[in-house]
């Protein structure tokens, strides 16, 4: 699942020409978040990319692999744009990769410079320490160590509002409000999960794949992919090894999120982004996965104060994954809101 949230930063628009030692990136102006560790080796490589869309589109981009060390491995992505652009950080989906962005990138405005985080256990990104539970709040520090640096980036936003000029989301509700009733339970239930899976782990095989296999597997478990669209998420999502190929992504992400907030603390949390933002829903997107009452009324409840706050709600045709699999139907609305919203928010700083 992929819910594009990019954010557009406060910050100087070279910020990967502004680097300063690891150990001092906590001293850096609130304005110049997006610097980056001096030690990176070889980290970056640059190379051709040939983005083909849905529509037959073509077009060359020269983009450059991100890697930033973080204290259990490497966090990995990828980078479009010119050095001097401004700065926008795209944060794909559960279980998707930054491959998430490779056809609507393309379509998107030159004069930006776009960071595609792979983000912990998900595509080329290091998997986290065995007995580490994968949840939002670690989500959510690690874009700050990236910018230091879905519902990742409205948590961001509402803790960081300071740092970012607009916010985008893309088939998300920035938020995931649970019933505080049900809260004991599903956290009991997440670290039972977490338990039992560490106890297969050691028993359990390594499952290898054909690649022809490995394109049905993710199909059969994400119907709004296309096949062009699966096949470009596993340019990330596939490691090759003797005898096949493995998934890339760490399959503790799939195990139940332990880390819950209410519709109250929800509303909380957003109440406190600062940023203008941009609400993009699918037609037959995420909401059509909401099957319960309190489901529908939760979403309901943060779409209509994004609206009484003055922020944009649109709805486009399509499903969760319209961004990848039909780019030039956002690319036009997410376009004109960079340039509207994020442009002039940066322009009017000091």
């Amino acid at each position: 699942m992929a819910a594009w949230l990019p954010l557009a930063f406060r910050s100087s628009p070279s910020f990967f020409s502004t680097v300063a030692p690891w150990a001092e990136t906590a001293a850096l102006p609130a304005r110049s978040p997006l610097a980056m560790p001096a030690n990176f080796g070889n980290s970056f490589w640059i190379h051709q990319f040939t983005a083909v869309g849905p529509k037959n589109f073509k077009k060359i981009c020269i983009i450059t692999e991100l890697c930033v060390p973080v204290p259990w491995g490497e966090i990995r992505g990828k980078v479009w744009g010119p050095d001097h652009g401004h700065p926008v950080l795209c944060l794909h989906g559960w279980a998707d990769n930054c491959g998430t962005f490779n056809t609507l990138l393309p379509l998107l405005p030159k004069d930006f410079r776009y960071v595609a985080m792979d983000l912990a256990g998900h595509g080329c990104s290091s998997h986290r320490p065995p007995g580490v539970l994968y949840a939002f709040p670690s989500y959510v520090m690690d874009v700050r160590r990236v910018v230091d640096g879905g519902n990742i980036a409205g948590m961001f936003c509402a803790l960081y509002p300071e740092m970012v000029d607009a916010l985008v989301l893309l088939d998300s509700y920035g938020f995931l409000p649970t019933d505080p009733k049900e809260m004991p339970k599903v956290l009991r239930e997440g670290l039972d999960e977490m338990i039992e899976f560490e106890k297969k782990m050691g028993e359990k095989k390594t499952r290898l794949y054909t690649y022809e296999k490995a394109v049905e597997r993710l199909l059969a478990g994400n119907p709004s992919l296309s096949e062009e669209s699966a096949k470009i998420l596993l340019e990330r999502g596939l490691v090759k090894v003797e005898g096949g190929v493995l998934f890339s992504r760490d399959f503790r992400i799939n195990l139940r999120n332990v880390a819950r907030i209410s519709l109250e603390q929800s509303l909380e949390l957003q109440s406190r982004i600062e940023a203008p933002v941009l609400v993009v829903l699918a037609e037959s997107g995420f909401e059509k996965m909401f099957t319960e009452p309190d489901q529908k009324k939760y979403t309901s409840a943060l779409l209509q104060a994004f609206r009484d706050r003055r922020n944009t709600v649109v709805q486009v045709p399509g499903n969760h994954h319209v961004h990848l699999n039909d780019p030039e139907v956002v690319a036009p609305l997410v376009s004109e809101f960079l340039q509207n919203k994020a442009l002039s928010a940066s322009t009017g700083l000091c």
